[in-house]
């Protein structure tokens, strides 16, 4: 993973921040992204606070995915990377200024010519359940049907030996709830945050301690990413992405048409969004996770979670303790993870803790740890 570094410049931080605002004030940016109601949501959030805090305006530029087009499971179509390719190709082709992901669907590596720039705050990372019935989890008894759209959540509720049918599922948001609401299947397992985003948390019958589910690395995290060349201009095959002209200085992406901005990749961008988007503790969570599960060579669809929690470094001063999640540099972080075969027969749970100084460290040496306890047979051939 290609991550914004934080040590660009020797300016002064406030009077480079201030420097870049003042640069963006009154420009126009094109935000890429998918076009489900989540999707929308997640970029609408991030376009209202560059408008707010830098003063630019941004346009939404929605692209349909492999993802999206297909009703097909996700490993049948190609796995890790089918919500986001189109996106990067946006990117790289200059046809867009910037991207939002959800950042469990990020590939852990990164083109060349593109940065991750931003982890904006982390929502809720837990998994919850929505049972019409109003039935808890433990509750729902024998024969009834759960319905999943992740091997994750899938192993993991099998290991649960609650004699519960796992039923895959796809689809969005809406889709999914309306299959329990009509009865299709009891009840659905769904991400807090995404219910959160969509202002539906009042679906929500249970929310499933990480004890229960350990959710997907990056969950709840949004990643903002943009093209990190510096005079870099897109030609060729690249440039061939945005489609046939159709007019003078318009050109076409994903069936949008869009105006031409010349295709060359902005430097002080990445620095920008890095600057009034990027919050610490939820990229150094993050990182953490994502370098374990790049370090154990797993996909977005292998049964795998992680989930980093700051625990701070203890101090002789009784003060305040640091929320959940704030994963301050100057504390430890502690990762846990799951790794289990997709029937839940067997579950591996491991977990480490270590400074938050090199998250990744910490993130390869429980990858380690685990794949030295076998977890590679449960994941299959690596």
């Amino acid at each position: 993973m290609t991550w914004m570094d934080p040590t660009m410049t020797d300016t002064d931080p406030a009077d480079r921040g201030a420097a870049l605002r003042a640069r963006y004030a009154g420009r126009r940016l094109r935000l890429g992204t998918r076009r489900s109601a989540l999707a929308l949501a997640q970029s609408g959030t991030i376009a209202a606070r560059l408008r707010d805090e830098v003063g630019c305006a941004v346009d939404l530029v929605p692209i349909v995915t492999e993802g999206d087009r297909s009703a097909a499971d996700i490993s049948q179509i190609g796995g890790t990377g089918v919500f986001v390719s189109a996106l990067r190709d946006a990117l790289l082709a200059g046809g867009i200024d910037l991207a939002v992901h959800s950042l469990k669907d990020l590939p852990t590596a990164t083109p060349p010519g593109l940065v991750l720039a931003a982890v904006p705050t982390r929502e809720d990372t837990r998994d919850v359940l929505v049972s019409p019935s109003g039935r808890r989890l433990a509750e729902l008894g024998p024969g009834t049907r759960v319905a999943t759209g992740a091997p994750r959540r899938a192993a993991q509720l099998r290991a649960l030996n609650l004699g519960i049918e796992v039923v895959a599922i796809r689809g969005n948001v809406d889709t999914r709830l309306k299959k329990a609401i009509d009865g299709e299947v009891d009840a659905v397992v769904l991400a807090y945050a995404g219910l959160a985003r969509l202002d539906r948390l009042d679906a929500v019958t249970e929310i499933l301690e990480p004890e229960v589910m350990l959710p997907s690395p990056g969950q709840g995290a949004l990643a903002v990413e943009c093209a990190g060349g510096r005079d870099l201009t897109v030609a060729g095959p690249a440039r061939a992405l945005l489609g046939p002209a159709q007019g003078p200085g318009v050109g076409r992406l994903g069936g949008q048409t869009m105006p031409d901005h010349g295709h060359s990749f902005d430097s002080d961008l990445a620095e920008l969004l890095r600057f009034v988007l990027d919050d610490a503790s939820s990229s150094i969570a993050v990182r953490a996770e994502r370098a374990f599960l790049a370090e154990i060579e797993a996909g977005c669809t292998a049964p795998v979670g992680a989930l980093a929690v700051a625990e701070p470094a203890p101090s002789m001063d009784a003060g305040p303790v640091a929320p959940a999640g704030d994963a301050s540099p100057a504390g430890r972080l502690r990762l846990r993870a799951v790794v289990a075969a997709p029937d839940g027969s067997t579950v591996l749970r491991r977990d480490v803790t270590g400074s938050a100084v090199d998250p990744e460290a910490l993130g390869q040496r429980l990858a380690d740890d685990m794949l030295s306890a076998g977890a590679h047979s449960l994941m299959g051939s690596r």
